[in-house]
């Protein structure tokens, strides 16, 4: 109970920290799959590629490990083989037209539902109720996708990220991580029960 209450006042903090880069129209947000396995996810990993992906930006670099400490922080393993989801990142520039949902706070939804899947009656089904949203001034969307089913489950995403260059880019892209994991929050059952491992973060030879 003390770890939840300690990290509650760390989401706080990083709020206030926020607030630091948000600029005209920005906006933090975030919508799920109902198919999502939240409850049984343990472990992640990260999408390779071009760009901010690859592992030679630095950026990308400070990015993935903004991201890696805040899952850490929640619970989850960065696992190389076989994860139970993908983290993929991606910097929009300028502004962008985007579809979103209207949906109830994640972890909400978490406690009165399972997951849908292609079993589930149609009379059981949650609909979605889509929302058009013009995110302004550069965004940053993170994705996490169901390693089996290989299928995006969670966006979040800032609006307002202007990235300049040099280190003040680095500050401004962990201040967008941190306020856009804010809207997923989301422990694994180890760490709800107080049995997570000391050391756990990464597997042996990362």
């Amino acid at each position: 109970m003390r770890s939840i209450f300690t990290f509650l006042l760390i989401l706080g903090f990083a709020a206030s920290l926020a607030a630091c880069m948000t600029t005209r129209e920005a906006r933090i947000d975030s919508d799920y799959s109902y198919r999502g396995n939240f409850r049984h996810y343990r472990t992640f990993d990260f999408v390779t590629g071009t760009g901010l992906s690859a592992d030679t930006s630095r950026l990308g670099q400070s990015l993935r490990d903004a991201i890696r400490q805040r899952l850490q922080v929640q619970g989850y393993r960065q696992a190389r083989r076989r994860p139970d989801m993908l983290v993929s990142f991606r910097v929009y520039e300028g502004d962008m037209n985007f579809h979103g949902f209207v949906q109830e706070d994640l972890s909400q939804w978490i406690k009165h539902n399972i997951e849908e899947n292609e079993d589930t009656p149609d009379a059981d089904r949650h609909g979605y109720q889509p929302v058009r949203l013009l995110l302004a001034e550069g965004t940053l969307l993170v994705t996490l996708i169901d390693m089996k089913t290989n299928r995006a489950v969670w966006n979040g995403y800032a609006s307002g990220v202007s990235v300049p260059e040099g280190p003040m880019g680095e500050v401004v892209l962990r201040r967008a991580v941190r306020s856009i994991l804010d809207r997923y929050r989301v422990f694994t059952q180890e760490f709800a029960n107080g049995t997570l491992p000391q050391n756990q973060a990464t597997e042996p030879g990362r």
